[in-house]
């Protein structure tokens, strides 16, 4: 009975991390588009989501199978619920991959402030993710908390896009529209972040029972 329940805890974490791949790729993707006022990607990326929506749902398949096949207890119930908790996250990051996408059908062209922070919360928010999942899948404690720290980086590189668009505006520049679209973009990367940290929190919970402030 345990090695098939091991099997299937096995293609669960398989399945998240594939999961996590196919967000990695779409955030990566978003402000790649964005950046170079790629609409045709932009609007591939948006397509996609549906393929994220569907990996969602097996990874939710084999956490309902988990529970009523093997009737899991005490740690191992922890891990499948907490898993349940991770694939919510990594659904709205996928999410703010296509709202980042569709601000670039938004805008008028290649944006001309923050792009550069905009790719750091970018490849910032990517690793937090594969780590956060790395972390989960092998009860990494530290390798979690490691990533809760990474937060702040991410919310400093979003104060500096913010900083840029207000002095942009302050000059005089006409930028109003792309101004507010870039900040946009800039909250939903902030967001990815703090989804990512969710997941790194639920990996702490995952392995010892501890939650938010407790961590």
């Amino acid at each position: 009975m345990r090695k098939r329940y091991d099997e299937q805890l096995q293609n669960l974490h398989a399945a998240l991390i594939r999961m996590g791949e196919m967000i990695e790729g779409a955030i990566l993707s978003a402000v790649s588009a964005l950046q170079a006022h790629d609409v045709e990607s932009a609007r591939t990326i948006i397509a996609g989501d549906a393929e994220i929506d569907q990996q969602e749902r097996l990874v939710e398949g084999l956490c309902m199978k988990l529970l009523l096949s093997q009737q899991p207890v005490a740690g191992d119930l922890r891990r499948i619920s907490a898993a349940l908790k991770v694939i919510t996250d990594m659904e709205r990051i996928g999410d703010h991959a296509t709202d980042i996408s569709e601000l670039t059908l938004m805008l008028d062209g290649a944006p001309g402030m923050g792009a550069g922070d905009l790719r750091a919360m970018a490849d910032k928010t990517c690793d937090m993710l594969r780590m956060s999942l790395a972390a989960f899948v092998a009860e990494d404690v530290d390798g979690a908390r490691a990533v809760i720290d990474m937060d702040d980086e991410v919310d400093a590189l979003f104060l500096r896009v913010k900083g840029d668009i207000i002095e942009a505006i302050r000059s005089g520049r006409n930028c109003g529209e792309e101004a507010a679209d870039l900040l946009m973009a800039a909250k939903y990367f902030e967001r990815i972040g703090d989804h990512a940290t969710n997941i790194a929190e639920w990996a702490v919970y995952a392995a010892t029972g501890l939650r938010g402030d407790e961590i």
